[in-house]
């Protein structure tokens, strides 16, 4: 992973490459669906404390994803915002069915 990506365009076909196990796939999903129930919840309670789960549930579930399934170390390590985009987009390619390598 030495390789410089300037735009997310150019890093997101290397995202999907790390993401071919479709377990991986399906946890990074779970952990993509239960943030935002979190985040829901969260809000409409007004229990910020739920606030902190959220890293924890979402990058758990990609990360066993990771480690376990792939035998990869997550893309997050050294691009963050890339892979937080390119799990929003997964996620959302999911959604509509897609992507299911």
């Amino acid at each position: 992973m030495n390789k410089r990506y300037r735009s997310f365009g150019e890093f997101y076909p290397f995202y999907l490459s790390q993401h071919q196990h479709p377990v991986c796939r399906q946890l990074h999903f779970i952990g993509s669906s239960l943030v935002l129930l979190l985040l829901g919840v969260a809000l409409v309670t007004q229990t910020v404390w739920l606030m902190w789960l959220i890293p924890i549930v979402g990058y758990g579930f990609a990360w066993v994803g990771h480690f376990v399934f792939e035998r990869n170390q997550p893309a997050t390590f050294q691009y963050p915002l890339y892979s937080l985009m390119g799990d929003w987009l997964l996620f959302a390619q999911m959604l509509k069915g897609g992507c299911k390598r």
